[in-house]
């Protein structure tokens, strides 16, 4: 299948490692990435359900073009729905974290800031998030480094102040349905106005409550496109409308058609990466073999 000829050249670019145990956060995935090559790469980046942070460990300094054209080189945080983002260097080393919108909210404390929007590590953090660089670029081994880092995240979710619960129930309902759900019902179900989800989710996610719903579902779609799946098929089986509803998602949220989402080379190493996507409910990530 196509997924598998993807998997192989990607892992002829990448060294991936992943957690050997679970975290102490659930709604956090981590996982390591070294490239193999010297040789220059320039990857873009498609928009998934989570707040995405990129802590930059090589001898280069990773250099990262925002949707809004700017460019930031270093530690990044990439907000829900960061399309057109794109990733640049040579002989890349990073450690990459993808946090539930409710977990991001609590550790960075800035989440309608976040939406759509990158910002520097250092400018969230500041010292802190220097140190925590320092600190994890010292480590050297893979598992080292995925516990410091969960021990940092934890320290700050531990004082952070949480999600509402509305807004917490009204996420989950989304990502067990993947986005096929209606705002309206849960709304009515919490005991909140419409308006008042709209707000409140927008201000503790980043993302309109219908946005996030969108791109959870878009989420979704691109991967069973990048498992070999026919648009047509995919459409039916995820509830877009018909397959031109599909395409109009893809290109709002990828910039691209669905056949090139089916050969992504950003969608070919989460099979490996975030086998095991706990970081979208808040489901702890369980342990996957560390490498």
């Amino acid at each position: 299948m196509r997924s598998a000829r993807a998997a192989r050249s990607a892992a002829q670019i990448w060294d991936i490692a992943t957690p050997a145990r679970p975290g102490l956060l659930p709604g956090v995935g981590m996982a390591g990435f070294r490239a193999r090559t010297t040789d220059p790469v320039d990857l873009s980046v498609v928009p998934y359900p989570a707040v995405t942070v990129a802590v930059d460990l090589g001898d280069r300094p990773l250099a990262v073009e925002a949707p809004d054209g700017r460019r930031h080189q270093g530690s990044i945080v990439a907000g829900l729905a960061a399309d057109g983002l794109r990733g640049r260097g040579r002989a890349i080393e990073c450690l990459q974290i993808r946090l539930s919108p409710l977990v991001a909210h609590t550790v960075f404390g800035a989440s309608a800031e976040l939406g759509g929007a990158v910002v520097s590590l250092d400018d969230l953090w500041g010292r802190d998030g220097t140190r925590i660089q320092e600190q994890v670029r010292a480590a050297g081994a893979w598992q080292d480094r995925f516990a410091i880092a969960a021990a940092a995240l934890a320290r700050r979710h531990e004082v952070g102040r949480p999600v509402d619960a509305e807004v917490a129930f009204v996420w989950r309902q989304m990502v067990t349905h993947l986005g096929g759900v209606r705002v309206e019902p849960l709304a009515a179900e919490i005991g909140w106005s419409r308006k008042r989800l709209w707000s409140r989710f927008r201000s503790q996610t980043g993302l309109t409550p219908k946005r996030a719903a969108q791109l959870i579902r878009f989420d979704h779609a691109a991967h069973r496109l990048a498992s070999g799946h026919s648009a047509a098929l995919v459409a039916a089986e995820i509830g877009y409308a018909d397959q031109s509803h599909l395409h109009r998602d893809v290109r709002a949220f990828a910039g691209v058609t669905p056949a090139a989402v089916s050969a992504a080379p950003w969608l070919a190493v989460d099979d490996v990466a975030w086998a095991l996507p706990g970081y979208l409910s808040g489901t702890p990530l369980r342990a996957a073999a560390g490498r």
